[in-house]
């Protein structure tokens, strides 16, 4: 039996449930679940999350059944962070829920929506799509009559918001103004903003890249935007093909591509494990908060793995995100937002009575939040729908 069949101990630096900093609303603890395996259910349960089911980040819905979704690669992701985390000794829960709620915050279409609202809201304080995650955990989901949002732990928002790392103070990457809704939740909830996310947010966060990478390279050579041929040159991935083409020789084509995808992963999380027990080596923390103010990053690849995913995600821009097939379908979703948007707010009698209650009596601002939160929510069909509806335009769906 595997030595990693059941749980170790937790590490010294790993997250305690028991310990957690608490929630901004305090609330009678469970006798079956932790605080974190309860902001998980919390997630795997709130409206946003069912949404990610017809959320997509590459292809627009009706490509066809098989490309990832906001909701599979979530789920991906999920379970490269739960590996990592049991490897790592640390918090599962903690890591799964993170892992889960990273997208929360994306519009429909992808990183072509989320374009398309910083645009619009450039007057408004903008568009950020971790800090409206940060809005439907704490305001948009409303499934307590207690407060709205769900009202997570501590931990959880700290990973959410910061997963990338310190957002304000020397070691921030970006120095430009924080969004208002990070600012005024840190103001009742303090979020260490200065300072890196604990270990299990790291996990979740370099889990993502793995993902994504991968079901990437997965999605683009099923659906034909690059060839076997050209795959055989990209670092990392035309390794893996060859390895799968001499060990199943005649095997079909979408065969070979899950044996090199599936490869590909764990090379990554090994690399990730090795490379992240040599920091923690020569850092050593000896509590969760040591892993915060550690003033770099503990979980990462190693700088010869990290350039070889420089490598294949500039191989990715290049032939997939950008391919004329992709631009066609980002072209129609930014005339959908776009538009919607424009009408919203300038016609607010055409939104829906629940939402129009939002924008009455509100200044221009909040009227675009309110407008923005809407369109936000919707998934890539509902987007769609509403676009027909209105303005009686046919789109391809």
């Amino acid at each position: 039996m595997s030595p990693l069949s059941f749980p170790a101990p937790l590490a010294p630096y790993a997250a305690r449930a028991e310990a957690t900093r608490g929630r901004l609303h305090d609330e009678p603890e469970s006798d079956e679940r932790t605080p974190f395996q309860r902001d998980r259910d919390r997630v795997i349960h709130a409206v946003a999350f069912r949404r990610l089911k017809h959320k997509t980040q590459v292809f627009i819905s009706h490509e066809g059944d098989h490309y990832r979704t906001r909701l599979t690669h979530s789920l991906e992701v999920a379970q490269i962070a739960r590996t990592l985390a049991r490897s790592l000794q640390l918090d599962e829960d903690l890591a799964e829920c993170l892992a889960l709620a990273h997208d929360l915050g994306h519009p429909p279409f992808g990183h072509t929506g989320e374009d398309v609202l910083q645009e619009c809201m450039a007057p408004f304080d903008g568009f950020d799509h971790n800090a409206q995650t940060l809005r439907i955990l704490t305001k948009l989901e409303r499934r307590h009559a207690k407060f709205d949002g769900l009202n997570l732990t501590w931990e959880t928002l700290e990973g959410v918001v910061k997963h990338n790392g310190p957002l304000t103070g020397s070691l921030a990457k970006k120095k430009e103004p924080l969004p208002a809704a990070i600012v005024e939740y840190a103001e009742a909830h303090d979020l260490w903003l200065d300072t890196f996310p604990g270990i299990e947010a790291q996990a979740a966060a370099i889990a993502d890249d793995i993902a994504y990478n991968n079901h990437d390279v997965d999605d683009g050579l099923r659906a034909g935007l690059f060839t076997f041929e050209e795959a055989h040159d990209v670092p990392l991935v035309g390794k893996a093909l060859r390895i799968a083409e001499e060990r199943y020789p005649g095997a079909a084509p979408e065969i070979l591509i899950a044996e090199a995808v599936s490869d590909l992963i764990g090379a990554m999380v090994r690399d990730v494990l090795a490379e992240t027990k040599k920091r923690l080596e020569t850092i050593s923390p000896q509590d969760a908060d040591g892993v915060r103010r550690a003033g770099r990053a503990l979980v990462g690849f190693s700088p010869a793995m990290a350039e070889d995913v420089k490598g294949l995600r500039g191989f990715l821009h290049q032939n997939m995100y950008r391919h004329f097939k992709v631009n066609r379908a980002r072209s129609q979703a930014k005339r959908i937002v776009k538009s919607l948007f424009d009408l919203f707010f300038s016609e607010p009698e055409t939104l829906p009575p629940e939402w129009r209650a939002r924008y009455e009596g509100a200044d221009e601002a909040r009227r675009a939040r309110a407008v923005c939160d809407y369109i936000a929510g919707m998934t890539d069909r509902y987007a769609m729908r509403e676009y027909r509806r209105i303005f009686g335009v046919e789109i391809q769906d």
